[in-house]
């Protein structure tokens, strides 16, 4: 994420909550820690948090005012640290249940430029593919297919090491002092990346059916039901209630279907599969892990790197769900989304 300082976080926050407001007014409602920096600082702040793509200036001279980029859009900024120093319960939720408007405005997720950005990575991604061997190849998915099993379960709250998933795909060698459904959990995550490698290209265009295909190999043999849930889910550290009606369940996943198979990239496919399968909640159990692995075929199956997520913190993946779930803000996962796709071209697929 893109580092600003404490003042001017402090900064961002009154612009966000003001809407448009100018310097003078802006150091009135700073805290009294900032009261006596002068209106230059001030300045130079908005100056930098304008250069970063944050706020935009309107008018000119001593009548500017300044107000935050896309302050109505997906990409609205929300400083993290700001909004989760409050608990779920004291947080002014924007979404406290689902957002019928949710599926307005994915087609400009990605700037130009980014596009450009990730599509250069892109290609150098599929240029050591090519001049990889079948065996190669096949390691360096085995490798991955480690790798993403033990991060996404850890995100869930598994307690497996690196290590111990290791030798339990490999060698199918439970760890001592886990529960059993820590190793089924992890070893679904190989099946679902198996099944999805061998039927890559289903997943150019979605469906319904092919989305619970994967949320019914993800929670086999762990108790959990599978297909469109029927009664109400709450979400661990939100406030944020999903749909409860089984037919607007559906609905909703036909929407997004919809938008995804109409969209071109597949960086933005991606995206708002992972973020739109998570926030939709279809099923009892296993909908982030559904959403992480729809993303994953979905760039495979446009020929585009997978994602482990191995090194992004479990926590900070969690806020920025629970950003989109409570303010529809995309703009926090999005980079951890763009992270994590420099991280994967960079570190698996090398000739």
């Amino acid at each position: 994420m893109a580092k600003i300082s404490t003042r001017q976080s402090a900064i961002l926050e009154i612009v966000r909550e003001k809407g448009k407001i100018g310097n003078k007014e802006i150091r009135a409602h700073l805290p009294i820690a900032y009261s006596g920096i002068s209106r230059f600082t001030i300045l130079r702040d908005l100056e930098k948090l304008a250069e970063m793509g944050m706020v935009e200036k309107v008018g000119g001279g001593r009548g500017s005012t300044y107000q935050i980029i896309g302050q109505q859009d997906l990409l609205r900024f929300i400083d993290p640290k700001h909004y989760f120093s409050q608990g779920p319960d004291e947080r002014a939720v924007a979404f406290p249940s689902f957002n019928f408007s949710v599926w307005a405005d994915w087609q400009n997720i990605f700037t130009v430029q980014e596009l450009k950005d990730l599509q250069k990575l892109n290609a150098e991604y599929q240029n050591r593919v090519k001049k990889l061997s079948p065996t190669s190849l096949q390691k360096e998915f085995e490798r991955l297919t480690i790798e993403l099993s033990w991060k996404s379960a850890s995100i869930e709250g598994n307690t497996y090491s690196l290590i111990d998933t290791e030798i339990l795909i490999k060698e199918n060698k439970e760890a001592v002092g886990h529960e059993r459904e820590e190793a089924i959990m992890i070893l679904n995550h190989k099946k679902t990346l198996d099944y999805i490698l061998a039927s890559q290209r289903e997943f150019a265009q979605l469906n319904v059916r092919k989305i619970e295909n994967i949320q019914r190999l993800l929670v086999t043999n762990l108790g959990i039901s599978h297909g469109l849930r029927q009664r109400v889910v709450g979400i661990v550290g939100t406030s944020y209630r999903p749909l409860d009606n089984q037919y607007q369940i559906r609905e909703a996943l036909e929407k997004t279907c919809a938008l995804i198979n109409k969209i071109e990239d597949p960086f933005s496919k991606a995206l708002l599969a992972i973020l739109l399968i998570s926030y939709i909640q279809p099923f009892e159990d296993g909908n982030k892990r559904t959403g992480r692995l729809l993303g994953n075929a979905i760039l495979l199956a446009h020929n585009a790197c997978p994602l482990s997520f191995r090194s992004v913190d479990e926590a900070e993946y969690k806020k920025a769900m629970i950003l989109f779930y409570e303010q529809n803000s995309a703009r926090y996962f999005k980079e951890l989304f763009v992270e994590q796709f420099k991280f994967a071209v960079a570190n698996y697929f090398l000739a």
